[in-house]
């Protein structure tokens, strides 16, 4: 199965944190590295003012893992790199969002797939054209429309950054 994975980090050493997560998250079977997007800095969207900005960057996979186990290994990697969940949308040292996993629909509160708010975010969306312009995000449509109606300003390319394919 295809999977779509946005990481992003506001906290600490922002780029390390994306590139070693990347590398975490492919250090087990089950999930194949196929293509990380370039990385951009974006502006946080919602939660508490003053946050700084945050590092965004997807990640296309192939799988043979279960949704819940790849849910599983997500959390792991984030807690392994000090999350803290202490206020929704709150700043974070690493995030990791099950965007797509193949065409698996859940509405479970746990894991809602696809991402119930993929199709609203330029940081998301952004980085997925880039990486997979024929990207669908199921039931919403081609990445590339959804974007036509997104504003883009808070979404910066960095080019001076560039995640490394996982060891």
């Amino acid at each position: 199965m295809k999977v779509v994975l946005s990481l992003g980090s506001n906290l600490g050493r922002r780029f390390t944190t994306l590139q070693d997560a990347l590398d975490t998250l492919f250090d087990a079977p089950g999930l194949e590295f196929v293509k990380a997007s370039p990385v951009y800095e974006t502006d946080p969207v919602g939660g508490p003012g003053g946050q700084r900005p945050y590092l965004n960057a997807i990640v296309i996979a192939e799988t043979t893992l279960e949704p819940q186990t790849l849910l599983e290994r997500a959390l792991g990697v984030e807690n392994a790199f000090g999350r803290e969940r202490l206020e929704r949308w709150g700043p974070r040292t690493l995030d990791i969002d099950l965007i797509v996993v193949g065409d698996v629909v859940s509405d479970d509160p746990e894991l809602t797939l696809p991402h119930p708010r993929a199709h609203e975010r330029a940081f998301v969306l952004v980085p997925w054209a880039d990486c997979d312009p024929e990207g669908v995000l199921p039931g919403k449509g081609a990445v590339a429309g959804l974007l036509e109606g997104l504003d883009r300003r808070g979404v910066r390319l960095r080019e001076d950054l560039k995640l490394q394919r996982p060891d």
